[in-house]
């Protein structure tokens, strides 16, 4: 049973990562260490070797098979184009250094707001959640403001308070959404392994976690195949190398397509209908 009141399509649109508008900074600001999600060490600031005077990826369609799989799950939920042309109104890095190192502090401040304003968004699109849609309504007003501020606003942002108002507002629309299975796994075996973060490698195959509170939960390498996870709440819950292949997610709430491409699967694998399934797991 869908507890949408909409189709979060137009969420997804609006909240992803439009690189045509984008002056590759997510390529050049952010830093990475060599390991098994990226192919050689790059420190913040520095632009990737990858990146083309057009601002492109010149591997991005093969960076899975180039060593670059950290790149194929990151997503700055539309906060690069938001940076690249209203906050610094199309004035780019290379032509203007002097405001490069700004711009790229800048960055990682507008994608949580942006990624805050995903979630709350998804929220006001859940029919469960119309008890405290005006105070969601209230917060994605204030949230966008916060984005639209000019950069030094922005750097002075203190993120954790207003994160910590938004995260409240989403642990309430989390109860509300399972209010109506949650009773009915509370005593569930499954219910009581959840209870740990660390289910690193976990053999969970045929779970019963449906209504479960999966918030930040490392399912790492986990085995999760055929696990029924509808109407869970999945914020932060970490899926890289998971194994999805036949699970049933349809109905759970605040899972992004980042988490999904962090995972593998398969076509038997039921999401979200915003969400798609990955290319890698029809490979």
């Amino acid at each position: 049973m869908s507890n949408k009141l909409i189709n979060n399509d137009n969420i997804q649109k609006k909240f992803s990562a439009d690189c045509e508008k984008c002056f590759g900074l997510c390529c050049v600001a952010l830093p990475y260490a060599k390991s098994a999600d990226f192919a050689f060490n790059k420190d913040g600031g520095t632009p990737c070797r990858n990146l083309q005077a057009d601002y492109r990826c010149g591997i991005h369609k093969n960076l899975r098979n180039n060593g670059f799989r950290g790149c194929t799950v990151y997503e700055c939920f539309g906060a690069g184009q938001k940076v690249s042309q209203v906050t610094y109104n199309g004035k780019d890095w290379r032509d203007n250094p002097a405001i490069a190192k700004e711009m790229f502090d800048v960055l990682p401040i507008m994608q949580q707001l942006h990624e805050m304003l995903y979630y709350l968004n998804e929220a006001l699109n859940l029919e469960d959640a119309q008890p405290i849609y005006k105070d969601l309504q209230k917060a994605v007003a204030e949230t966008e403001q916060l984005t639209n501020q000019d950069p030094k606003s922005l750097l002075d942002l203190h993120v954790p308070t207003h994160r910590a108002l938004v995260n409240n507002l989403l642990l309430q629309t989390s109860e509300l959404v399972r209010a109506k299975i949650k009773k009915n796994i509370e005593h569930s075996k499954q219910s009581k392994i959840i209870r740990g973060k660390d289910l690193i490698g976990a053999n969970l195959r045929g779970a019963n976690l449906r209504g479960s509170n999966l918030r930040g939960v490392l399912f790492i390498a986990s085995d999760l195949r055929e696990a029924d996870m509808r109407m869970t709440d999945l914020i932060g819950a970490d899926f890289r190398g998971a194994d999805l292949s036949g699970a049933n997610l349809i109905g759970s709430i605040f899972l992004t397509q980042a988490q999904v491409n962090s995972a593998n699967g398969d076509i038997k694998t039921k999401l979200p209908p915003s969400l798609n399934i990955p290319k890698h797991w029809l490979n």
